[in-house]
């Protein structure tokens, strides 16, 4: 599976973002996935997870701020971020979620999009 992320940039502290997924394969509509993020010197942390059925989860961080969807018509998923905060700075990328995320080898990552918080 090919992960092609796009959407960051630079905004200030209170902005939004729009994220964007593009996923290769034919069986995306039946994965779950996940949007997650790394800091400089940090690991990489889960954001949000969306099950096939639509199912949400969120990270503490970022529960009433972010909202995880998806098309699976277009095979993309797409993550809104409102209210940003300087410590929302960091790459995000896209993947499929695994229970064992922190210590699994995923194989492949996307390049990921830069998001920069600041004033």
């Amino acid at each position: 599976v090919q992960l092609v992320e796009s959407g960051g940039g630079l905004v200030q502290p209170g902005g939004s973002l729009r994220l964007s997924c593009a996923a290769s394969g034919s069986d995306f509509s039946i994965k779950t996935m996940a949007w997650y993020r790394q800091a400089p010197g940090k690991q990489r942390e889960l954001v949000a997870v969306i099950t096939s059925g639509g199912s949400l989860t969120y990270a503490n961080s970022v529960k009433g701020r972010f909202t995880i969807s998806r098309d699976n018509a277009k095979n993309m998923m797409y993550l809104q971020m409102n209210s940003l905060k300087p410590e929302d700075t960091a790459v995000y990328y896209c993947n499929r979620y695994y229970i064992d995320y922190r210590t699994r080898d995923f194989g492949s990552w996307g390049q990921g999009t830069q998001v920069t918080v600041s004033s």
